[in-house]
């Protein structure tokens, strides 16, 4: 193979790699849209760390419905799922 065909193989290598990553990246709904949903996460289904610093990770929730930890949902569902705003879960663990 020449030069010029190994080259045209990997521009059109990287332009296909392209092109099937920005159908996912347009499936993706923009963080905008979600919002912290406090109180609704069930256990081992929370979504990153909880308010009170006893862990820093998805996942790792013990209890379901717990005011510390929380999932991001839909904006403006979160009220609808009986949830709790930030300022709402830090006044109720405070």
């Amino acid at each position: 193979m020449t030069q010029r065909a190994l080259i045209a193989a990997a521009a059109a290598t990287l332009l296909a790699g392209l092109m099937a990553a920005a159908p996912a990246e347009a499936q993706q709904p923009a963080k905008a849209e979600k919002e912290k949903c406090y109180g609704i996460a069930k256990a081992g289904q929370n979504d990153c760390a909880n308010l009170t610093g006893t862990h820093s990770c998805a996942g790792q929730s013990r209890t379901s419905d717990d005011p510390a930890e929380w999932k991001y949902v839909p904006k403006g569902t979160c009220k609808t799922m009986k949830g709790l705003t930030t300022e709402e879960a830090k006044a109720k663990k405070g």
